[in-house]
């Protein structure tokens, strides 16, 4: 096993796309392009596997690949958060072992999916995986996408598993971080999962941003998590009202294909997406690249965010 890093769940951490060539295959060179700038821009941590990874259409040996060139591009400089989202507990439990064999620094886990679990059987589901890996974990709650919310109560029964440390907050209401952190203080470190919303969670006590359009746009994703924490909140609103148009396009079932269309027009992706998913075209491919042409010709420049690091 490989020294894992520590660290806390802080700052911005992206949920990586996976970059693909024309024939459908994995494109490295590209990923490894979108990670150095993500890594230049200063995000606090890398996240594999989620849904804008396209983990549903990768075999076990393209997650393999692409968690060790994620290690190897970050050098052990910020952690590397593997994503879990499985049908059966089992599954899920090796999905956490490999992870930690092969060195992820954490693990982000979702409810079982394609299941709609009861609160018990989520808190099992929870707890066996917890068990079988010493990995930090952040708990996805996300039930506007995935109909299993993770209440307070359910949150209280896991405090005593010491290494579920953090949550996803994706609720869509920006008062359950005030409603967590009145019930549990700092036990549960908290980060906002909606990009349009990121700013709000960040006011009321959000640790972090687990991000979305930062695939395409990781200076100002980085610039307003950080002017937020230096209390520079003209700055931070400044560009988070230039950004909103472009973070709306986060929320839509085609979020894959919008943000993988925003990533070829700042250079850092292929555009290309797996099936079952297929390009935009039409109507909606012409609104999303009209919202992107819009926003490219007002980006914020010269962006001074790094002087408060």
């Amino acid at each position: 096993m490989k020294n894992q890093l520590q660290f806390e769940w802080e700052g911005v951490m992206p949920a990586i796309t996976t970059q693909f060539d024309a024939a459908g295959n994995l494109d490295l060179n590209a990923f490894k392009k979108n990670l150095t700038a993500q890594y230049n821009a200063g995000v606090h941590g890398i996240i594999l596997g989620g849904t804008l990874g396209e983990a549903s259409t990768l075999s076990e040996e393209e997650r393999k690949t692409l968690l060790t060139t994620t290690l190897e591009v970050v050098g052990g400089k910020i952690p590397v958060i593997m994503n879990i989202a499985a049908q059966a507990t089992s599954e899920a439990v090796q999905a956490a072992q490999n992870a930690e064999a092969q060195g992820a620094d954490g693990l982000m886990l979702l409810p079982p999916m394609r299941y709609y679990a009861t609160d018990t059987e989520t808190l099992t589901y929870f707890a066996e995986v917890a068990q079988a890996t010493s990995l930090p974990i952040m708990i996805y709650n996300n039930p506007v996408d995935y109909k299993i919310e993770v209440t307070l109560e359910m949150f209280e029964a896991l405090t005593k598993y010491k290494n579920i440390t953090a949550v996803k907050e994706s609720t869509r209401d920006v008062t359950n971080v005030t409603r967590m952190i009145n019930r549990f203080g700092d036990r549960y470190k908290i980060l906002c999962g909606v990009d349009t919303i990121a700013m709000e969670c960040l006011l009321m006590g959000g640790q972090g941003w687990v991000a979305g359009l930062v695939d395409a746009f990781p200076e100002e994703t980085v610039a307003i998590y950080t002017y937020c924490k230096a209390g520079e909140w003209e700055k931070a609103r400044a560009v988070f009202r230039w950004f909103l148009p472009l973070l709306e396009l986060d929320i839509s079932p085609q979020l894959v294909q919008n943000i993988k269309l925003c990533e070829v027009a700042t250079g850092l992706g292929t555009g290309y997406v797996r099936k079952p998913r297929l390009p935009l075209s039409g109507e909606a491919l012409k609104k999303v690249e009209k919202i992107i042409k819009e926003g490219m010709a007002q980006r914020p420049q010269k962006l001074d965010y790094k002087n408060y690091r």
